[in-house]
């Protein structure tokens, strides 16, 4: 069993091929970017398994999954990453990708997973995909009810009191009402200010 651990992290790559090495049955190879690991894979036998970490030079976001799955010579590819979301996770899954692997995973578990996917199942670790993930409270969000965020949102994306009351279904005056008090909530004194405290803020 042939695997291919591409990782940025010298310390992790290396502990991880230590670990699947010890279970005699796998041979490994390590790359340190997303470009030394495609030049592998161009010039080695096949790997029953390409382990990416989400986050080393090259990635892109999942681009970089997606270039080395579009590869001829593999087929079997799986994302590593400590700081990774489920959403990232379950795109990865549903862009072929043959597993997510968190890195706070025990070593056996992590071996096992890796095992598993080299014979061609897909892996995710259940409590972390079904984990509901906390949002972190925003103070201006706080502020405002739901309407006046709609609103707000209108005026990010440079829309008219017109379009706004119409995507949002009430009257025009209605929403110049809302822009009034949401200007006072916000602090602002126009639209475009109120448009930049929102992005700002990481509203939207």
């Amino acid at each position: 069993m042939r695997v291919l651990i591409a990782d940025d992290h010298d310390l992790l790559r290396d502990t991880l091929v230590m670990f699947l090495e010890g279970q005699g049955a796998m041979e490994t190879a390590s790359a340190g970017t997303l470009q030394e690991a495609m030049d592998r894979i161009k010039t080695n036998d096949v790997y029953d398994l390409v382990l990416l970490d989400y986050n080393m030079p090259g990635m892109n976001g999942l681009d970089g999954l997606r270039a080395v799955l579009a590869m001829e010579q593999t087929d079997r590819v799986a994302l590593i990453s400590g700081e990774a979301t489920k959403k990232i996770a379950e795109d990865a899954l549903a862009a072929g990708a043959a597993g997510f692997v968190p890195k706070s995973l025990p070593a056996k578990s992590l071996v096992n997973a890796v095992k598993f996917m080299a014979m061609g199942e897909q892996y995710a670790p259940l409590d972390f995909m079904t984990a509901v993930e906390e949002v972190a409270p925003n103070a201006l969000a706080d502020k405002l009810t739901p309407r006046e965020l709609q609103v707000l949102e209108g005026l990010t994306q440079g829309k008219s009191n017109k379009e706004i009351a119409r995507d949002l279904d009430i009257t025009e005056p209605t929403v110049k009402l809302h822009v009034k008090t949401l200007y006072r909530k916000v602090g602002a004194a126009n639209r475009t200010q109120a448009a930049m405290i929102a992005r700002e803020a990481g509203l939207f």
